[in-house]
């Protein structure tokens, strides 16, 4: 009787952990790969998630590895089944390869998220 008093409490437990509201993103694409682009050229670009949790996504703060990237955050929160945009802004005067990381934070269910850009400006042709 006890044993049978027991795992119901754990799997009462189990299913009430289960049932805990998260958010959580989902980006289309994890990479963004610029390609080969001229020097000076636009350097926005966007990647696209979704909240496909049951509670609404708050992002805290958008950081780049250099700051020859500027990312861009949405400042309200992105309730369950909508989509949301984080701009990244790459500085296309600096010639050579690109190869950058974002780290978004957030009360998603994995806190941190990276996403990545590469590609490469080429030289002025003169």
């Amino acid at each position: 009787m006890k044993n049978l008093i027991t795992t119901a409490i754990f799997i009462f437990v189990g299913f009430a952990v289960q049932a805990q509201d998260t958010a959580k993103m989902e980006f289309k694409s994890e990479v963004i790969d610029y390609g080969e682009i001229a020097r000076g050229s636009d350097g926005v670009r966007t990647f696209e998630f979704t909240n496909t949790g049951n509670t609404p996504l708050v992002i805290t703060n958008v950081s780049s590895s250099c700051g020859c990237t500027v990312p861009k955050k949405p400042e309200e929160p992105v309730q369950p089944g909508e989509t949301g945009e984080i701009q990244v802004k790459y500085d296309t005067k600096r010639v050579g390869p690109i190869r950058k990381t974002i780290t978004v934070y957030s009360n998603a269910e994995e806190p941190a998220k990276s996403l990545k850009i590469k590609g490469k400006v080429l030289p002025d042709n003169s």
